[in-house]
């Protein structure tokens, strides 16, 4: 493939998943900045080893691929934090305290705990939640974007999804 060929295909793979790649870095690493940092790494990674990729996908949609990059690159991120610990920020509480209307801090508080939740889930589990309702991919997506075969897939999708409910459930009840 010579190279404005192999520029021009790349442009377009970007246009098509830059908003799919963000919003996985996102939710992942929960703030607009290393979210795109980790965005503009995974499309310079992506870049350097495009054509080979193209040429083993037989055709399959490259987006898991994309994906699995920007994952690699947030499991590293979080690795090169905890080594150096930083003190989160909390934005949750300044956005509860901006609504007054009865159904809109419910529906907040319920969001939180689904958020809170989904932080308290395994790594793999939390991960497929993000791909499956975040960037809508499908378990075929999520399978090889993750590694894993399609029945794996499924079964950890909803495993993660009854011990969503479960940890949901709990915050909910009261003390």
């Amino acid at each position: 493939m010579d190279k404005a060929t192999l520029d021009r295909e790349f442009t377009e793979l970007y246009r098509a998943h830059l908003k799919d790649v963000y919003s996985y870095a996102y939710y992942r690493v929960g703030n607009h900045h290393d979210a795109e940092d980790l965005t503009e790494q995974t499309f310079l990674q992506a870049y350097r080893h495009f054509e080979r990729a193209v040429a083993e996908s037989d055709g399959r949609p490259l987006r898991p691929w994309l994906i699995r990059i920007a994952h690699n690159l947030a499991a590293n991120l979080y690795r090169d934090r905890s080594r150096k610990p930083q003190t989160p920020i909390d934005d949750t509480q300044h956005l509860r305290t901006v609504h007054t209307t009865e159904d809109l801090v419910e529906g907040r508080d319920e969001l939180a705990r689904i958020l809170e939740g989904v932080q308290q889930l395994p790594d793999d589990r939390r991960e497929a939640l993000i791909m499956r309702f975040a960037l809508g991919m499908d378990n075929r997506e999520i399978a090889r974007a993750m590694g894993r075969t399609d029945g794996a897939t499924k079964v950890l999708i909803h495993r993660a999804i009854k011990q969503l409910e479960g940890l949901v459930q709990a915050q909910g009840a009261p003390a």
